[in-house]
């Protein structure tokens, strides 16, 4: 994988203890630390997906990161958004997350984006990051960022979840590669799906699976492993299984087939973001 905007780093000794436990793995070394030093992520929602991705992320050293959320932490958010403690309710996310990771690694550039994604902001807000990990919890957002991802050819790391499951994948758009409307075209009907508050979810779900993201992520910078292109991995909590599903790219797709419909990033109507599977 080729990264744009890559600047030349140069590890400190300082550096080279916090980050010895990767460098010494031959896959990573001091030329791999060094790619994800001079990497860029834009993760979109730091909620229960965003959360442990950014700091895993901020931890391993990716040298820029940005975090959008224009919501405030609640305190029903601490139950899995463990970036944020009891004293940071009613503050907005994107901000205290940013200043956590900021004190976590001050190697790292950190941007905070308190702002909403949209259709209408979303291509201005990830033109100049590497990689986007998903971690929005409405469809309005997740479509918004995905149509985008692939009108600018970036690489989009995609995780959901529900109750008891959790989704992850990632699709780099390509003449070969799928979408994310490969495999779901159109969110379901309004109606169809519980709100996010019906549905609950068990804490380290969303703990795991943007654990997943995160590790999806430092693959894709470090060129390394196989990132889970062209399939969906779906994990059970209460059985503690994974299963694998293969994805394959629409030739009908509005966003990445052979007449690609979707030009700019769409609008639609916002519910909850529940996974749904009528079509692997």
């Amino acid at each position: 994988m080729s990264l744009n905007g890559k600047k030349k780093i140069t590890l400190s000794d300082e550096m080279i203890l916090r980050y010895s436990r990767q460098i010494i793995l031959d896959e990573v070394g001091g030329e791999g630390q060094k790619k994800l030093l001079s990497a860029s992520v834009f993760i979109a929602g730091t909620g229960g997906l965003g959360a442990p991705a950014a700091l895993y992320l901020a931890a391993a050293g990716v040298g820029k990161i940005a975090l959008a959320d224009f919501d405030k932490v609640d305190l029903s958010n601490l139950q899995r958004q463990i970036i944020y403690s009891t004293e940071d309710v009613g503050k907005p996310k994107a901000l205290v997350s940013a200043e956590k990771l900021r004190k976590l690694n001050p190697d790292i550039e950190v941007v905070a984006i308190n702002e909403k994604i949209s259709a209408s902001n979303v291509i201005e807000l990830i033109k100049d990051y590497d990689i986007v990990l998903d971690g929005s919890d409405n469809f309005s957002a997740r479509y918004a960022v995905s149509d985008a991802c692939v009108i600018l050819g970036k690489p989009y790391v995609y995780g959901s979840v529900l109750r008891f499951e959790g989704q992850v994948s990632t699709f780099i758009p390509s003449a070969e590669g799928p979408c994310y409307r490969c495999l779901y075209p159109e969110p379901p009907p309004p109606g169809v799906m519980p709100s996010c508050q019906e549905a609950g979810v068990l804490g380290v779900v969303p703990g795991i699976i943007g654990l997943l993201q995160a590790n999806e992520v430092l693959k894709l910078i470090l060129g390394k492993g196989q990132p889970l292109i062209g399939k969906l991995l779906v994990f059970d909590a209460l059985t503690t299984e994974f299963s694998t599903f293969k994805v394959r790219k629409r030739k009908d797709c509005p966003a990445c087939g052979e007449n690609p419909v979707i030009k700019t990033p769409q609008d639609i109507e916002e519910w909850c973001s529940i996974p749904y599977r009528d079509n692997l």
